[in-house]
């Protein structure tokens, strides 16, 4: 509406021409909500209730006697009670826009005393103990003027003099040497860091180098396998082929060798055995019958001896049977030689060599003897008995 008025949240509504106030003043304020102005005779005004910032630089002498330019910063408003609003409206309404300078002369001054009261050492080391000093001491009169104080910082100070870089130069040349020594370590350090990094990184670039060779010949082992899987196994194909065919040729070399076996050397070992067993045959018959001849020839020659012996016996005695005992051992030799052709035209086996050869002899040349020795005892005992009796006898059986 156009009498209806309504402040900003940041501004407090000054309505003057009202007959009743509700509060002390002679003006009504309104905050926060509107209210309506009767034309003529009512009258509205707005009082800011921001926030404001005032800067201080102020030239001050120390309590050493020392000038220094000290810069600070504080920051105020109107407070929020109607005690203060009214107070700053009485006197910053039509002056407003400079409210900040009048504000920061005011801090000047009680800055100027407080830093007057100071050592340099102090207000450098305690700023926030000088800041604080300037508030409480400015605080009744921020009060009358309804003004409420949200911060007071001391930004700089500045020494013309060159005191405070005086006073600070043992420090700040210890500070420098310090540095130093810490800069030189941490050079130390950081050379050595980099020495032990590029010794990593060779180790590394090493090791790499290694494996990418290794890599790299697994890959040449790997495609020169490849290029040679190809021919290996052509190789061992014909490899295995000839195996087969050396263990084929063996086989039948081995069969060869079973079949010449069994058709030509057991043939011939079995003849050579047969002609060498004949042989051997032979070669004992024909010493058989030398061997058995010339026993007989000497078993004649004995007999014959004995003939001769006994027939001159006989014949000195005028024994006839003896006479013919003498004829049968005369034929002796035939029969010997008829039984030596017998032998000869046999085919006889002998199995003990020469031995068998000499007792087949001995004992035909045996039975001659027995044949001899029989007659020789028939023939003395006739004789015996002839001379017994007187009379001589001989008798000869022939069974044929």
């Amino acid at each position: 509406m156009l009498f209806w008025h309504v402040p900003a949240p940041n501004e407090a509504m000054l309505i003057s021409g009202s007959k009743r106030q509700a509060q002390d003043t002679q003006f009504r304020i309104v905050t926060g909500h509107g209210s309506f102005v009767m034309p003529v005779k009512q009258k509205a005004r707005m009082l800011s209730l921001a926030l404001r910032e005032a800067e201080i630089v102020e030239d001050c002498v120390t309590q050493q006697g020392i000038r220094l330019r000290v810069r600070a910063v504080a920051v105020f408003k109107v407070g929020d009670d109607a005690v203060s609003i009214a107070n700053a409206a009485r006197r910053f309404l039509a002056e407003q826009e400079r409210m900040e300078e009048l504000v920061g002369r005011i801090f000047a001054g009680h800055l100027r005393s407080i830093v007057g009261g100071l050592t340099v050492e102090q207000i450098i080391r305690e700023r926030d103990r000088v800041a604080q000093e300037v508030k409480q001491g400015s605080h009744s009169e921020m009060e009358k003027l309804g003004i409420v104080v949200d911060a007071l910082q001391i930004q700089e100070i500045d020494d013309a003099t060159g005191y405070i870089d005086n006073l600070a130069a043992p420090h700040a040349a210890a500070v420098a040497s310090q540095a130093r020594i810490a800069q030189a370590k941490a050079d130390q350090e950081a050379a050595e860091r980099e020495q032990q990094a590029a010794a990593l990184k060779a180790e590394y670039e090493r090791d790499t180098a290694i494996k990418r060779a290794g890599f790299h010949a697994e890959t040449e082992q790997v495609n020169a396998r490849a290029a040679q899987a190809g021919p290996l196994a052509e190789a061992r194909s014909s490899q295995e082929t000839i195996e087969e065919q050396t263990a084929l040729a063996e086989r039948q070399a081995l069969l060869a060798a079973q079949r010449l076996e069994a058709e030509v050397r057991r043939p011939a070992d079995a003849e050579a055995y047969r002609q060498r067993t004949l042989a051997e045959a032979a070669r004992d018959r024909a010493r058989f019958e030398a061997d058995g001849g010339a026993y007989t020839e000497r078993t004649l020659a004995q007999a014959q001896a004995d003939a001769n012996t006994a027939r001159a016996g006989s014949l000195k005695d005028g024994n006839q049977e003896l006479i013919a005992a003498n004829r049968i051992v005369e034929n002796l030799p035939a029969l010997a030689e008829a039984a030596s052709r017998g032998m000869s035209g046999a085919n006889l086996t002998v199995l003990n060599g020469t031995d068998g050869v000499n007792d087949m002899a001995a004992g035909l040349v045996g039975q001659g003897m027995a044949i001899l020795d029989s007659l020789r005892n028939g023939t003395l005992g006739a004789a015996k008995a002839s001379s017994v009796n007187g009379k001589p006898s001989l008798r000869v059986t022939d069974s044929n």
